[in-house]
């Protein structure tokens, strides 16, 4: 497994992140696989959130891990808050992000967790209290470090302006086909085409000057509930290109795809969300991987995009 450094924040970490939104549909048993699985095969950081199952995803895998014969201080614990789907709002106020990171370590029956994430944007949040609970969860020892999802440059400058501990972390969505993160830069000035809309303030160049680690979620999916483009008819080229590499590399073309993310010289982390172990372990050959430059842009071209 390919690791990386967070500047500022945890070391050695697997550059393959295990997501685990969907193992409340797993018995102990099987999510005890998972877990497992994922561990073999080099991944040490596994990503929660208090909206997957509304907690369920957590308190599954507090429920299975015992059974993996793994040690808590051999993996990192990532958990984020702040999506409140129950009141249907975005929720970053003081007492819901201390009350939250409460019930995630009451959930994985842990004293801490390694990095906690606001998730998503509250728009009417008050940077200052953000600020005033960071503080008081780095004083217990409840959280070690601190991150966000799905900000732009500005949202993370403002935040910065109160919050004293390092933002280590920016989890955001990028895949071949979900590619805005990148595009932008190859198309801006260009009136042909959408791909020069900028659709997220230049996060990944802002978050690479500021040495903030790219989380990419659903690297294998079509926009946020579309399914896989792998083997998918709709994507011809994309899936030719991707299966000729992974003969080469003798591989899964998911591997391909992830290497691809992986291949970006951000040292970005990928989050894959499988909850079957074979597509793990065939999906974590991607740090084994070696795409070169030409590559690189023969995948992103075969995804459907073009050079200016």
């Amino acid at each position: 497994m390919k690791m990386i450094n967070i500047v500022n924040g945890p070391q050695n970490v697997s550059a393959i992140i295990q997501g685990c939104m969907r193992m409340p549909a797993l018995s102990k048993e099987d999510a005890a696989k998972v877990i497992r699985t994922a561990y073999d095969c080099g991944i040490n950081f596994f990503d929660h959130a208090t909206c997957y199952g509304n907690g369920d995803a957590e308190t599954r895998f507090a429920e299975a891990f015992p059974m993996t014969g793994i040690k808590r201080e051999d993996i990192y614990l990532q958990s984020k808050c702040g999506l409140c789907f129950d009141r249907n709002e975005f929720d970053w106020t003081k007492e819901n992000i201390l009350s939250s990171v409460d019930g995630i370590l009451e959930r994985l029956k842990t004293d801490h967790i390694d990095t906690l994430l606001l998730h998503r944007p509250d728009v009417l949040y008050d940077p200052e209290e953000v600020a005033a609970a960071f503080d008081i969860l780095e004083k217990e020892g409840k959280v070690k470090w601190f991150g966000v999802s799905n900000l732009v440059p500005m949202q993370i400058e403002l935040l910065k302006k109160y919050v004293k501990q390092p933002l280590v972390i920016n989890q955001v969505q990028l895949s071949l086909e979900q590619s805005q993160l990148i595009d932008q830069a190859l198309y801006m000035n260009n009136k042909t085409t959408d791909y020069s809309v900028n659709r997220d303030g230049n996060a990944l160049d802002y978050c690479r000057l500021k040495d903030i680690t790219i989380q990419a979620w659903s690297p294998l999916q079509l926009g946020m509930f579309g399914g896989t483009f792998i083997d998918n008819p709709d994507f011809p080229e994309l899936n030719e290109a991707l299966g000729k590499m992974a003969e080469r590399e003798n591989v899964s073309k998911a591997a391909v795809a992830i290497a691809w993310i992986l291949r970006h010289p951000a040292k970005m982390q990928a989050i894959i969300g499988s909850m079957n172990p074979k597509h793990i372990e065939d999906v974590c050959a991607a740090s084994c991987v070696n795409l070169s430059h030409h590559d690189w842009y023969e995948l992103y071209l075969a995804a459907g995009k073009f050079l200016p």
